[in-house]
């Protein structure tokens, strides 16, 4: 099956080209081939409006309800609490994110699907908790939760604390058949958030040598690629995230995105990234992974 090439060297699948690449994609999913990275975008594929934030422009809109932000970064979400954290102190920051994200967002159809599967690793990029919440209601007992934490305030040299899904911290690194990663924190079980500007200062100089990412995610990436499913690289924060878990692993990379909507920078990145797109719309997507047939 071959991708349509466009002039920018971007691979793109559509019609029945996608829908055939979507099959093989549940194949490799169910045989635990390929690595699910989840976005905010899966939020919209329910048919109610999502409860909580669904992108980092929405985040950037309900922080500055709480407090205005200059025009010039107000719809940048880092920036803003960047803005809020010295102004009103970390602890104001993260009681407000922790609050804009404490109402339950029900699982869609396609986190109850993943959370099925024997999966080795699952990325979740988002601070909703739904993945983590999917999880649970499968009744899985075999998974940990990795997640990126601020070392803004921390004394400790740590990048990442780890859960099961009951809530517990554990001391001992993971030995679970699924790990669960949500690189920027997630707002359960304990509200560590990866939002500011300072939160990813650190980060940001350590991680093109990989140090804040968790050994257990290298060694699982290896053999594999990934699948983005509700992601946009329209941010250069997302990207390099996205580009630095993808980092040494075999591929291939695919993305479930719509080509005529994509910026420049995002056809720049899929195209230095080898990412073929699945140019369908996500409920299509959903359905074709979950339909049992």
């Amino acid at each position: 099956m071959t991708a349509l090439l466009e002039s920018d060297d971007l691979l793109v699948c559509r019609g029945n080209h996608a829908k055939k690449q979507l099959h093989l994609l549940k194949e490799a999913l169910a045989a635990d081939g390929i690595i699910p990275y989840l976005g905010p975008g899966l939020l919209r594929q329910s048919s109610a409006p999502p409860t909580v934030p669904d992108g980092p422009e929405a985040v950037a809109a309900a922080l500055n309800a709480r407090a205005t932000a200059p025009s010039k970064i107000r719809s940048n979400m880092w920036s803003v609490a960047q803005f809020i954290e010295q102004r009103r102190h970390r602890r104001t920051l993260q009681a407000w994110m922790a609050e804009i994200f404490a109402p339950s967002q029900p699982p869609t159809v396609l986190h109850a699907w993943v959370a099925t599967l024997p999966l080795s690793l699952i990325i979740d990029s988002w601070y909703d908790g739904t993945m983590r919440a999917a999880l649970v209601a499968n009744g899985r007992t075999d998974v940990v939760e990795i997640q990126g934490v601020t070392r803004a305030n921390e004394n400790r040299d740590i990048w990442t604390k780890t859960y099961d899904l009951s809530g517990k911290e554990l001391d001992a690194g993971p030995t679970a058949i699924t790990v669960l990663y949500t690189p920027h924190g997630s707002v359960r079980p304990a509200a560590n958030f990866l939002v500011s500007d300072a939160d990813y200062v650190e980060v940001l100089t350590e991680i093109d040598i990989q140090t804040p990412i968790p050994e257990i995610v290298k060694e699982r990436r290896t053999n594999r690629g990934f699948f983005f499913l509700g992601c946009r690289f329209n941010d250069q924060m997302l990207r390099i995230f996205a580009r630095q878990i993808m980092k040494r692993s075999n591929g291939p990379h695919f993305a479930v995105m719509d080509a005529e909507t994509m910026t420049k920078n995002e056809r720049r990145f899929c195209t230095e990234c080898a990412i073929t797109l699945i140019d369908l719309p996500i409920d299509e997507v959903a359905a074709g992974l979950v339909d049992p047939a």
